[in-house]
């Protein structure tokens, strides 16, 4: 039983992640995923950066499988084995990264989630490690288009604690866990790319 599963909307969008990744990722190091989802991202970037050691994450049992079910397909040996792995949780157990990517969480999680984040990679990041993340965000108070505005009420009507973040908020917290924003790049679909590095 084939076990991978298919987001469209990875597959409309992890080239132009890519090219984002390519402009700051190590020749070679680690890497770890936080939320992996269906593994599709992680595993083309994996095919893309390959003197880069993937770690993938979820919370979800039928994504563990989906990832490790890619993997498998593409026959990838720099992608370890999928952890469980809940942001909130107080220890990762995890050796230190030189990147960890987080795509498409920090919307639809509680805020905890993106405490425990930033948290983390403040401990985990190697110095000049960088964290990368995906997403939708208001800016300066605002959303950035109407799609988001209307997506930020589907989110906050399915779970209160979930939508939209301020891009200012989510600084200000990586900044109080020694990360500074290097990068901030506009992509497709009113979604943003934000790089930041460990100090």
């Amino acid at each position: 039983m084939d076990k991978r599963l298919y987001y469209p909307a990875t597959e409309r969008n992890r080239q132009a992640i890519l090219e984002v990744l390519q402009s700051f990722f190590p020749k070679t190091g680690t890497c770890l995923e936080i939320a992996s989802g269906s593994g599709e991202h992680l595993t083309h970037f994996a095919q893309n950066l390959t003197g880069v050691t993937f770690q993938p994450s979820d919370l979800e049992a039928d994504c563990l499988d989906s990832i490790q079910a890619w993997a498998d397909h593409l026959g990838l040996s720099n992608v370890r084995p999928p952890r469980r792995l809940d942001t909130t949780q107080a220890d990762w157990d995890m050796a230190k990264q030189d990147v960890i990517l987080c795509i498409n969480m920090i919307h639809i999680s509680p805020w905890e989630a993106t405490l425990g984040l930033m948290q983390k990679a403040g401990d985990l990041l190697n110095q000049g490690g960088f964290l990368y993340l995906y997403g939708p965000y208001r800016r300066f108070g605002a959303h950035t288009a109407p799609s988001n505005e209307s997506f930020d009420a589907f989110l906050k009507e399915k779970d209160p604690r979930f939508g939209v973040r301020d891009l200012e908020e989510v600084e200000a917290l990586a900044a109080e866990n020694g990360l500074t924003r290097t990068q901030l790049v506009e992509m497709p679909a009113n979604n943003f790319s934000v790089v930041f590095q460990r100090n």
